[in-house]
């Protein structure tokens, strides 16, 4: 391994770019170890990391978490989502203190915000949604059945953009983030319709930079109405991405995408399209070279950071989602390899092994919770985000056609036959949302997993970051359906 320990290449030119980057370097490699070392397998300090989020949890955040304070929700759904990773329950007055406050939160004109009081915003509505699928329930007290899903509604059609986006809080920006935010809450309190994603697959594709991956948002051009009186026509030409490429915006595209498929038309010439293979090659070259320890960035020419374990290595768990099938990448062999010189053919697009490595060498902070890079402290955002991108460089969870099969055979229709057309359309529709969101499985035998079993954290879903468990049962309440048990037959012995 050392000798392939490189540095990233630089010209006779230096600037503070690649002052920074061969600094990073140097931190990186301290914290890999020598083959012969003590230290040579690595240890996921469930323990330490479980004691730094429960300090935050009942004791309360640190005082530089103030400026925090319009993100509230974010606070607590990263703490608890981390719990669930790290396979780590609530006990019941814990829950009931999650459920609280996140409910004070509650707009009464729809959403959720920052804080009790505080304007709604697409942001904070997304994460306290995902804190109701940890720790609520149905019934009274439960969170559930007090969302005032008609309100958010109508919060979220007011935010509506005429080209298809959404602000993201009245008066404010328009953000790909808040598009995923939304899309998720929508499908997963059973309120998103054609009405209200009209138009949002094509700015999405429109946020889509030369590099493949994705920015914040587009720059719409509008021409007269050929009637005076009639609103500007958008043009489907320009819509120029504002921005470059970044990790975030790009894993909540791509996510975006996969949940607007149900509401694109299969063969329609008009249909949005996305460059797919120049998705994956800017997915694939985010990935650092062995120096970095395998980490991501989020932007070319930029750092490795550990939240984009899960912000860019979780986006190869949606590829399947949009035809891009590994195994047929895979196969594409540079001249001369044999056909069975792949291990294992995830290998071919991300490098789970070298990923797990910079999370659990570099990312782990000595006195608990996960961090950017070292030397930098542990904070709330890093520990989850680390720890998904641990999930999912560890799992492989894929669209399962025979899980989807099963969850059909299923359904339990809420319209009577010989009801209107449109209503069997909507049925159909909510159908469909359903399945493919549910149908996400983990594939078995497939786990790879550094540093032996107990090491092993459970599997997030690859859309939304929740455990899967936890997104069929806020789902199954909502859509009124009972969702089939599922059948694990653990490999008997993961790789590692």
């Amino acid at each position: 391994m050392a000798s392939t320990m490189r540095p990233v290449p630089i010209d006779s030119f230096p600037t503070p770019t690649s002052s920074t980057q061969a600094e990073t370097e140097k931190v990186l490699l301290q914290h890999f170890p020598a083959a012969d070392s003590t230290n040579a397998t690595p240890t996921l300090q469930k323990n330490a990391h479980m004691q730094f989020l429960i300090r935050n949890l009942v004791q309360g955040f640190p005082q530089r978490y103030t400026s925090q304070d319009a993100s509230q929700p974010w606070l607590m759904y990263w703490t608890l989502q981390a719990f669930s990773i790290l396979q780590v329950g609530l006990d019941p007055g814990n829950r009931q203190k999650a459920i609280d406050t996140i409910m004070a939160s509650q707009h009464p004109d729809g959403g959720f915000g920052g804080g009790p009081k505080q304007a709604a915003h697409l942001l904070p509505t997304y994460a306290a949604v995902c804190v109701l699928a940890i720790a609520g329930k149905p019934g009274p007290g439960g969170g559930w059945d007090e969302i005032d899903r008609n309100k958010m509604y109508k919060f979220f059609m007011s935010l509506k953009q005429p080209d298809g986006s959404f602000l993201v809080a009245h008066h404010s920006e328009v953000d790909v983030r808040g598009i995923y935010c939304l899309l998720v809450t929508a499908t997963l309190l059973d309120i998103i319709t054609p009405e209200l994603v009209e138009g949002t697959a094509g700015f999405i594709a429109s946020c889509q930079t030369y590099e493949g991956g994705f920015s914040s948002a587009s720059q719409p051009y509008y021409a007269p109405a050929p009637d005076s009186d009639g609103p500007p026509v958008l043009l489907e030409s320009p819509r120029p991405p504002l921005g470059e490429a970044h990790g975030g915006y790009t894993f909540c595209a791509l996510a975006s995408w996969v949940m607007l498929q149900p509401f694109l038309p299969s063969k329609s010439p008009s249909q949005p399209k996305i460059n797919k293979k120049s998705l994956v090659r800017w997915l694939v070259q985010m990935q650092g070279v062995p120096i970095e320890l395998g980490g991501f960035k989020g932007r070319t020419n930029k750092l490795v950071d550990g939240c984009y374990s899960w912000w860019v290595g979780g986006a190869f768990g949606l590829l399947e989602s949009i035809g891009i099938n590994p195994a047929v990448v895979a196969a594409e062999k540079p001249d001369g390899q044999a056909e069975g010189d792949w291990d294992d053919i995830d290998d071919s697009l991300l490098n789970r092994k070298a990923l797990q490595e910079y999370i659990l060498y570099a990312g782990q902070h000595p006195a608990g919770g996960l961090r950017d890079k070292p030397p930098k402290n542990a904070d709330s955002y890093h520990t989850l985000y680390c720890l998904a991108g641990l999930s999912s460089a560890q799992h492989k969870v894929f669209p399962s056609p025979a899980r989807q099969k099963e969850l059909l055979d299923c359904w339990i229709a809420t319209v009577d036959d010989g009801d209107k057309d449109t209503e069997a359309k909507e049925e159909a529709l909510r159908k469909r949302v359903f399945t493919d969101a549910l149908s996400y499985t983990e594939e078995e035998g497939t786990e790879t997993i550094v540093g032996g079993p107990p090491n092993r954290v459970n599997a997030t879903h690859p859309l939304f970051n929740l455990t899967i468990t936890h997104t069929e049962a806020i789902m199954s309440h909502f859509y009124r359906q009972v969702v089939p048990p599922r059948i694990f037959k653990r490999a008997a012995a993961a790789k590692t």
